[in-house]
């Protein structure tokens, strides 16, 4: 009995140190990887820049716009879908895992691209869209057409309706149901999304050599890794239940294997909102699965902040996700392509925050989001905006931004759903913001309000220091400067305002301390720095203060933020 009781005693501790190491911040010393100290920018091709005068974007204008995101300070770039579509939901609906979309160019545009990138040390990920095909892909309609195909298995098919059809949509009030008839089939087909994109069968071993074939390809073509786009829907198995369906998470596991068989460093940033008891199975205990995630649940109560002033629900989303592998990273946005996803606020918070940034209620979607780009919700306040990206740039991952975010591009709310915010790039004030020289674009141009092009574009801001181009360039530059931020031990410091969020970091015997106020409102308020006899040096304004006491007494302005410097006096 007692060395069962040693060996069980053993076992805990070595339980309890692996506990220990999974949940310790600091990347040690030596391999540091890429992109913990990245900053990524989301490119919707077709909307960024046209070369040939079609009215699409493409390749050659996205080549012609790199020396625009080397000078802004991007180093990843991330591509949205570029594959064959027939384009029901802005290229989701892939149609060809290994071409063109011949609207964005060739294979050789793609090549040069590429390279284009690598001379700039420019890295490249892409938006990968591996849990549906559109329903026009040769394996759906070779499957419709004959049930005894092999392709007929590659998608999750029930002759009869299932009792929970019109359960689990990932887009509800836009979509009725789950399960589609096909007429062609004779039978029920899975759909998490539109109908015309219906589920791959994650649980044939051909759909899982199809979707590593695919992995493996682009990395060979140059890429350095992908967006996974909607990771809990590759894995999960309908069948099992709509709503709540088991999945199989250790496929995540194969997924990494294949792309670090072709690139060692390759990335893994997964679209996966799930609830936070779940975000070290998809990063793996090990951190072998998925190296990155963004944090959905953070940036939910991140808008709760902004349309609150007080910040205790978002400092605890902050700690509650805070536990990851060390090699693990989350990745952090004010507004990405989609809709701002609020579905897991308890409903008073979620009214606030739509009385606030969404009161009329076309600029809502699926019942759980905003359809708007960040300068339109917060009314243009500049201050609010520049506070906002600050924050940004200052919490513990990597930032991802989109493309026209830095110059507080507005919406079309005249578009459906979330096209409102995937409005044309804004360059400059000639015909077509800059964007096209066709007598008509494949969407239209801002061109009313305070967000039409002619005021709001990135010439203009170029030439205006005070600008929130430059702002958010200032802000990158020194972003990293200050690996700290991305690679070191963080805690939330003790504030004496609830408006107010201070966050402290260490690495490597150097510590930032990183102060924003959310209030409308000036603020007096005491920070608890941990550090006395210590000298704060102001990295925006270059300003020190030297403190004789732990705790340090700032004045605030609305929407006020500091970035300081902390060193201790010896």
């Amino acid at each position: 009995m007692k060395l069962v009781s040693a060996i069980c005693i053993a076992a805990c501790l070595l339980l309890f140190s692996a506990c220990k190491e999974r949940t310790k911040q600091q990347e040690p010393t030596g391999h540091i990887p890429w992109y913990k100290t990245s900053v990524i920018y989301n490119v919707d091709i077709d909307a960024f820049k046209d070369s040939d005068g079609d009215g699409i974007g493409d390749f050659r204008g996205l080549i012609q716009e790199l020396d625009y995101l080397k000078w802004l300070g991007i180093n990843v770039i991330w591509l949205s879908p570029f594959q064959p579509t027939p384009d029901k939901d802005d290229g989701y609906d892939v149609a060809d895992y290994y071409s063109i979309d011949k609207r964005l160019g060739t294979k050789a545009d793609f090549d040069t691209f590429i390279a284009e990138a690598k001379k700039r040390n420019m890295k490249v990920i892409m938006d990968l869209v591996l849990n549906h095909t559109s329903l026009e892909h040769p394996w759906f309609q070779q499957a419709r057409r004959d049930t005894s195909s092999r392709y007929f298995s590659y998608y999750v098919w029930s002759r009869e309706r299932p009792k929970d059809w019109n359960k689990g949509m990932g887009f509800p009030k836009v979509e009725k149901e789950s399960w589609t008839f096909d007429s062609v089939a004779k039978q029920y087909y899975f759909h998490r999304f539109y109908t015309f994109q219906p589920d791959l069968n994650v649980e044939n071993k051909e759909v899982q050599k199809e979707m590593k074939k695919a992995l493996r390809y682009w990395l060979e073509q140059g890429l350095d890794g992908y967006r996974l786009d909607a990771v809990p829907f590759i894995i999960d198995l309908p069948k099992t239940g709509a709503e709540n369906p088991e999945n199989k998470i250790e496929f995540l596991t194969e997924i990494r294997k294949t792309v670090q068989a072709i690139k060692p460093d390759a990335l893994l940033l997964g679209e996966a909102n799930v609830e936070i008891d779940k975000n070290i199975e998809y990063f793996g205990e090990q951190g072998e699965r998925l190296q990155m995630m963004f944090n959905f649940f953070g940036n939910q109560f991140l808008f709760y902040a902004f349309a609150s002033g007080n910040v205790k629900d978002f400092v605890k989303a902050l700690e509650d996700t805070k536990e990851k592998p060390v090699s693990a990273q989350w990745a952090y946005f004010l507004r990405n392509h989609d809709e701002i996803d609020l579905g897991r606020l308890p409903k008073d918070k979620l009214n606030l925050v739509y009385a606030k940034f969404a009161p009329d209620t076309s600029m809502r979607l699926y019942d759980r989001g905003i359809r708007r780009r960040l300068a339109p919700m917060f009314s243009n306040n500049k201050k609010q905006l520049e506070m906002a990206y600050s924050l940004l740039f200052s919490l513990p991952g990597t930032p991802v931004i989109r493309y026209g975010e830095e110059i507080g591009m507005g919406d079309d709310q005249s578009l459906k759903e979330r096209l409102a915010v995937r409005t044309p790039m804004q360059w400059d004030t000639t015909a077509n913001a800059g964007f096209s020289s066709a007598k008509k674009t494949f969407r239209p141009l801002i061109t009313l309000g305070d967000y039409n092009y002619k005021k709001l574009n990135v010439e203009s801001q170029k030439q205006r220091p005070n600008s929130l181009l430059h702002f958010t360039r200032r802000l990158i530059e020194l972003r990293k400067k200050h690996p700290e931020i991305g690679l070191g031990a963080w805690k939330i410091l003790k504030t004496k305002s609830a408006s107010v969020m201070a966050i402290r970091y260490d690495y490597q015997g150097k510590s930032l301390v990183m102060v924003h106020n959310f209030s409308e409102e000036p603020v007096h308020t005491a920070i608890d720095i941990e550090t006395p006899a210590a000298k704060l040096e102001d990295l925006l304004s270059h300003a020190s203060l030297a403190i004789k006491m732990a705790e340090v007494d700032l004045t605030l302005p609305p929407y006020g933020y500091k970035w300081y410097r902390l060193t201790a006096n010896n």
